[in-house]
């Protein structure tokens, strides 16, 4: 997991893992239950490592866990960083609607 005490570096691994829809498909079924990768790489159309890189990048991202399990690695989503994103989304739509209150605030003294 990226445990950097830089929240722009945390922000950019977040997002930088999101920007690949096969990363985000792969996110969706690991928060739905926990899946081996095996499992995971059957659905897509790429070899096992490929899959495996994926998940890597998720990983490292903080977004998914894995665990041994016997020969299998399973891999499960990572519910509070999904929520440390939509924490970060948040915030930015703060500072947009701020920023329209204040063009609707000199508007309003206009008139």
């Amino acid at each position: 997991m990226i445990d950097s005490p830089d929240p722009e570096e945390r922000a950019d691994a977040l997002f930088g893992a999101l920007a690949d829809s096969t990363r985000r498909d792969i996110l969706r079924r690991v928060l739905a239950g926990e899946h081996s990768i095996s499992q995971l790489a059957e659905k897509y159309e790429m070899s096992f490592a490929a899959v495996q890189k994926h998940v890597a990048i998720l990983e490292r991202a903080g977004l998914l866990r894995k665990r041994r399990a016997g020969r299998e690695q399973l891999a499960s989503g990572d519910v509070d960083a999904v929520r440390s994103v939509a924490s970060m989304l948040d915030e930015l739509e703060d500072i947009w609607r701020g920023r329209v209150a204040r063009i609707d605030e000199l508007l309003d003294k206009e008139l």
